[in-house]
């Protein structure tokens, strides 16, 4: 039976880690990390995943608001939303939650929130220090990855990781970030996806093998060889209930390693988040006094 690994048991270590970084922080600068996260209208799973985020800031001592604006918003009342937290200097971290409504142009949002605020990692200023080996925030889901692996003593350096999906997200960035030149990384990485040819070939291939293809159950134990880390990134809900991408009952008699959906890969999710907007207030801090 595979070791299960277990997001949600690590998120807990890595948040009280976080909330004495904090502190400390605190202390020495008298100002509080703070996020602002940005709702537009009223999806419930978008509503619950905001709240989460919240409550974790507030646990680990940092300030949080959030600005819950009407789905009938248009782009440039959001527009002007982010340039005032731009300009918030008691903001140090903007999250706008994905997605939006159709009326609103996501990537013109998501190029506006400043580089130095940008704690989802998604702008391109943040993507591209991250493609040029650079980096400075994380996509958040991709970090979570690549904590819960190296947490649980599980070398990435040298191994073959195999992603199923190339979402902007996770597929991608996780890649650039398994790839670099440094520690916990040195992976050889192949992205696949729903149109790879030979896809079971490829997946039996790796050491490691992360899913994040947006479809319940895909992934069987006669996709991957005996002793192969499974992640799953997936959440699909299916009959009322939380499912990921990998078919777990079934890949779990093969796998050395796997994470549950739920309590895998989520809450390191937001633990993530709170690393990046320490880290956004302590790169304000520094430009601040220098």
């Amino acid at each position: 039976m595979a070791t299960i690994l277990d997001g949600k048991k690590l998120a807990q270590t890595l948040q009280a880690e976080i909330a004495a970084d904090v502190s400390r922080f605190v202390e020495k600068h008298k100002v509080r990390p703070g996020l602002a996260a940005v709702l537009v209208g009223d999806d419930q799973g978008s509503q619950v995943y905001v709240r989460n985020k919240r409550k974790a800031c507030q646990q680990a001592g940092m300030d949080s608001w959030l600005h819950q604006l009407p789905v009938t918003t248009s782009q440039p009342e959001l527009l002007a939303l982010v340039a005032e937290l731009n300009a918030d200097p008691a903001v140090h971290g903007i999250l706008v939650q994905l997605p939006l409504p159709r009326q609103i142009d996501e990537a013109a949002v998501v190029r506006a929130v400043s580089p130095l605020k940008d704690v989802d990692g998604f702008g391109p200023e943040s993507l591209g220090l991250l493609t040029s080996g650079h980096p400075r925030f994380l996509p958040c889901t991709p970090l979570g990855v690549q904590q819960l692996l190296v947490r649980n003593g599980i070398d990435i350096e040298g191994r073959h990781v195999v992603i199923v999906g190339r979402s902007n997200i996770v597929g991608k960035p996780l890649a650039l970030i398994l790839m670099q030149k440094a520690p916990a990384a040195n992976a050889t990485v192949t992205v696949c996806h729903s149109r790879s040819r030979g896809l079971h070939e490829i997946t039996r291939q790796g050491d490691i093998i992360v899913v994040a293809i947006g479809q319940a159950r895909f992934l069987k134990a006669n996709m991957i060889r005996p002793g192969a880390v499974v992640v799953d990134v997936g959440i699909n809900r299916v009959d009322g209930k939380l499912i990921g991408d990998v078919d777990f009952d079934d890949v779990e008699a093969v796998a050395s390693a796997i994470t549950p959906v739920p309590g895998g890969v989520g809450p390191m999710t937001i633990t993530m988040l709170l690393h990046n907007t320490l880290q956004a207030a302590q790169i304000h801090a520094t430009t601040a006094s220098a």
